[in-house]
């Protein structure tokens, strides 16, 4: 009888110890829409996979709608399985990367400053998926943090990933802050 009473007392501790860190904060994180990046480097191409971990308080997500920063020039987005994939453009910004001397081709047709996927069938609340998109990071931006709102639109209700912290404020503090890229130092053959 003690083994069983100690070993209940072992997990109830557990339990209010995960309780009390979630009730902080602490392990929140991982609940909000984030972003992964393969590399960081000023002026290289890099893979950005915005996560998204969980619905708008357990209601199925529709749509996911990605601002991109103005300092983002190039960018694809990724085709997704379940999901419609559309852009928006900003006619009056001309992608600089466009250009012949910059290396680029295709027609220029403005900047995409959206990009929103729309699910065919809605993902559940208990299921994550993830959204990947390529970009050119600016060359010109080391130590920059590059900030990429986004609006998770669910069955019933929508949640804004919009909240960027002011000057000295940590992400940390903010319930639902916008996902971001830190820009690190260029390195050699960071290109393509």
């Amino acid at each position: 009888m003690k083994n069983v009473l100690g070993r209940f007392s072992q997990v109830m501790v557990g339990a209010v110890g995960g309780a009390a860190l979630l009730l902080s904060g602490v392990g929140m994180a991982s609940a909000h829409v984030t972003i992964k990046t393969d590399q960081t480097a000023a002026g290289s191409y890099t893979i950005l996979t915005v996560g998204v971990p969980h619905g708008c308080e357990g209601s199925p997500t529709t749509r996911i709608d990605i601002s991109v920063p103005e300092e983002i020039e190039t960018i694809k987005p990724g085709m997704n399985y379940g999901w419609d994939v559309e852009v928006k453009r900003d006619e009056a910004a001309t992608p600089a990367a466009a250009t012949p001397e910059s290396g680029e081709h295709g027609e220029s047709s403005g900047r995409i400053s959206e990009i929103i996927y729309t699910a065919k069938t809605p993902l559940p609340d208990e299921f994550y998926d993830q959204f990947l998109l390529q970009v050119k990071l600016p060359s010109d931006a080391e130590g920059q943090t590059l900030y990429f709102p986004v609006v998770q639109t669910c069955e019933e209700g929508e949640t804004a990933w919009v909240q960027i912290p002011a000057e000295g404020q940590s992400g940390e503090e903010l319930a639902n802050p916008a996902p971001s890229v830190t820009i690190t130092a260029p390195q050699d053959g960071a290109g393509h």
